[in-house]
């Protein structure tokens, strides 16, 4: 299933930008960068309780926010993309 995942995280200490970095890490881990705070996420129903709870961990609940946007398995009907930076399927073959 396709997962969007956004995030917010305040920047204004530098254990703020520190929590930015590692959230950003861990959802290079699950998927792919669409724009600056927004990626998806190709996983199965345990990887994204998995992502989840590891992305809870790292936030900050009173000044940061996350949010999902469970788009499912057929999401190739329900993602338009439009302008510069196209994405790749990631469920396409990698070629090497």
């Amino acid at each position: 299933m396709l997962i969007l995942v956004t995030y917010d995280v305040a920047t204004t200490t530098a254990e703020g930008r520190r929590r930015l970095s590692k959230v950003s890490k861990k959802c290079l881990d699950y998927g792919q960068r669409v724009q600056n705070s927004v990626f998806e996420c190709i996983v199965d129903s345990t990887q994204f309780r998995k992502l989840r709870y590891e992305l809870e961990e790292l936030i900050d609940t009173e000044t940061d926010s996350l949010r999902f946007y469970n788009l499912g398995d057929k999401h190739k009907t329900k993602v338009e993309h439009i302008g510069a930076k196209a994405s790749y399927d990631m469920e396409a073959p990698l070629i090497l």
